[in-house]
């Protein structure tokens, strides 16, 4: 798969084409992602699983219109904030919802210089918002999925509306014996299950870095190939 993306600023990394391997649709179902940025997520999802109907929420207009034009007519763009959605949007269920909110809480960092890539890595809107904005757009069954900073799963799970449940934990670590740095939380509106926290994903191979590709056969399968990740 290929995308456009702006020649500086914020530019997709892996964290979206993990998040997007993680998530079990089937042909016909809908889903929807907030913050999609130029529709890294949605598009790998949508290029592993054919015949998704794939809306994408950008409230920046750059970023949509790049979304719009990698998507070539397989996604529907919606121009938004999340705190506001347009009627037409809030009156539609999902079977999947995905998110890759900012990482960075700005009352504890330092913001960017660029106002398009602080859009996309700091906190304007309220993490809680992604979440209930999410929950409320779940079809009965429908599975929410988000990637986020390790530290920030409390958050999560407190955001969480009484309604959603079955909550399952990925967490994400660059080496095997490295704390995790990154988790992927999954929710069912309406689910009954246990709580689940998985083994770790492990990037990359070996006990430092160096040149060349390290990443791990399971990790090379999701970014070459396309594959599915199980939790």
């Amino acid at each position: 798969m290929h995308l456009w993306q702006p020649r500086s600023g914020y530019r997709a990394g892996v964290d979206p084409v993990l998040l997007a391997a993680t998530i079990p649709a089937v042909s016909g179902q809908r889903v929807l992602e907030l913050g999609c940025g130029v529709g890294a997520a949605i598009l790998c999802l949508g290029a592993r699983v054919p015949a998704l109907e794939l809306t994408g929420v950008e409230r920046e207009p750059t970023y949509a219109d790049l979304a719009e034009r990698n998507g070539q007519g397989l996604l529907e763009v919606v121009t938004a904030d999340i705190a506001a959605l347009p009627l037409t949007l809030r009156q539609r269920q999902f079977d999947h919802v995905l998110a890759n909110p900012p990482y960075w809480r700005r009352d504890a960092s330092v913001a960017t210089k660029d106002a398009v890539r602080e859009a996309a890595l700091g906190e304007q809107t309220p993490l809680a918002l992604w979440i209930k904005t999410a929950s409320k757009r779940l079809a009965p069954k429908g599975q929410l999925h988000v990637i986020h900073r390790a530290e920030r799963l409390p958050d999560l799970i407190a955001a969480l509306p009484a309604d959603m449940g079955s909550i399952e934990v990925l967490p994400i670590a660059a080496r095997t014996g490295r704390a995790a740095e990154r988790i992927i939380l999954r929710a069912r509106k309406s689910g009954r299950a246990d709580f689940r926290l998985s083994a770790p994903l492990i990037l990359h191979r070996g006990a430092a870095h160096v040149n060349g590709d390290q990443f791990t056969d399971e990790v090379r399968s999701v970014l070459r190939a396309g594959a599915a990740l199980t939790f």
